[in-house]
């Protein structure tokens, strides 16, 4: 019966976005350049639905360590494409990710996407690099929050990659702070490669927001990109 639940969870989820994103997508036309009522439309309605119907929870903790009336950097460890409806509904401003190009093509998510403001990214393409920092330093220069996950892909282990610091160059450009964000069962309730839904817990975590600079000098990135990952390992050790 495990298929079943899988197939009527999948069949779920197309209608679920389809239609939620059809909806934001018109709202959008009418709601100015920000797009801050299609992101909330994401974390209020779309991602709440896509966790209850596979039967998820969500556990949040350090929301009270992050001053939300400002820009950050979150920089998250990747177990799940559900990590993403985590993070939308854990984070309480407008938030917007860094994606793989590959997600333009996806009818509905890749409108949404371009159309709110996300990022995109060529894999493998050293040459994108400094034109992906560029904008989105200049997004976080714009007050506007983002959200990456800088291990690159998911894990198919639960193994936590090293952080890529090239990255987290946009935060000390922009000067704003890096939140480590830990997450764990998202790997549970939906494993990598295929679509087959576990009901379960999904624990999300902020850290310690990291400055970028320090005395007034900016902080190296792999410093940084290893401040962060050690608090996601913490937490996650913490859960186990």
């Amino acid at each position: 019966m495990r298929w079943l639940h899988s197939a009527i969870g999948f069949a779920f989820t197309l209608a679920w976005t389809a239609g939620w994103i059809t909806l934001a997508l018109l709202v959008r036309v009418f709601s100015g350049p920000q797009a801050r009522l299609p992101l909330r439309m994401a974390a209020r309605c779309w991602a709440p639905g896509l966790l209850a119907g596979a039967g998820a929870s969500l556990q949040v903790e350090g929301q009270a360590r992050i001053d939300w009336s400002k820009p950050h950097l979150f920089v998250a460890n990747h177990q799940s494409v559900i990590d993403i409806c985590a993070l939308f509904r854990a984070i309480p401003v407008p938030l917007r990710f860094l994606l793989k190009e590959e997600m333009k093509k996806m009818p509905f998510v890749g409108w949404y996407a371009a159309a709110t403001g996300m990022l995109f990214i060529v894999r493998d393409d050293r040459r994108a690099g400094p034109l992906l920092r560029r904008q989105a330093a200049a997004m976080l220069a714009r007050g506007q929050s983002l959200c990456l996950f800088p291990e690159g892909t998911r894990s198919r282990s639960g193994e936590v990659a090293p952080f890529k610091a090239g990255a987290l160059q946009s935060a000390i450009d922009a000067g704003v702070e890096i939140v480590p964000v830990a997450l764990h069962g998202a790997g549970q309730v939906l494993p990598a490669g295929g679509f087959r839904v576990r009901p379960g817990t999904i624990r999300l975590g902020f850290g310690t927001p990291l400055p970028v600079r320090v005395d007034g000098r900016p902080v190296p990135r792999q410093a940084l990109a290893e401040q962060a990952q050690a608090q996601v390992l913490a937490m996650l050790r913490d859960w186990a």
